[in-house]
């Protein structure tokens, strides 16, 4: 609450896969088709704070949607250009003080938004796999 995140949830026991889940979670938070995506793979998992485990998966979402939210839970949904995330200065890296110990993170500045946390690092890993490839 609060955050900037990406559309996701739990896997249920339905889902066929990661994929899926995804797929069935970004259709319920901001009505994106799964028959609108080109699934393209997996990033590396993202372990969290709060003792989750995130696994991203990328697709190719077709130009032609336009995101339709649930108000119980999405306030706002905004693009963030490709361009911009692969860019050379749009990670800041801070530290934050949690629990009596020094905690890095990254963060991103985009247009009023602030993006940080396990958001700005799964981005970050979206980057260097730009970067590598």
């Amino acid at each position: 609450k609060g955050q900037i995140s990406f559309p996701g949830g739990r896997r249920d026991a339905g889902d066929s896969s990661y994929a899926f889940a995804a797929l069935r979670e970004a259709q319920e938070e901001v009505g994106l088709p799964p028959d609108a995506v080109q699934v393209l793979g997996y990033l590396d998992d993202h372990p969290t704070f709060t003792g989750y485990r995130i696994t991203p998966v990328v697709g190719y979402v077709d130009a032609e949607f336009a995101p339709v939210t649930d108000p119980g839970e999405v306030a706002e949904a905004f693009e963030l250009p490709l361009g911009y995330v692969t860019g050379e200065d749009c990670f800041e890296r801070k530290v934050v003080s949690r629990d009596g110990l020094e905690v890095p993170f990254l963060e991103i500045q985009y247009a009023g938004h602030q993006i940080w946390g396990a958001t700005a690092a799964i981005l970050w890993n979206l980057r260097q796999q730009f970067i590598a490839g």
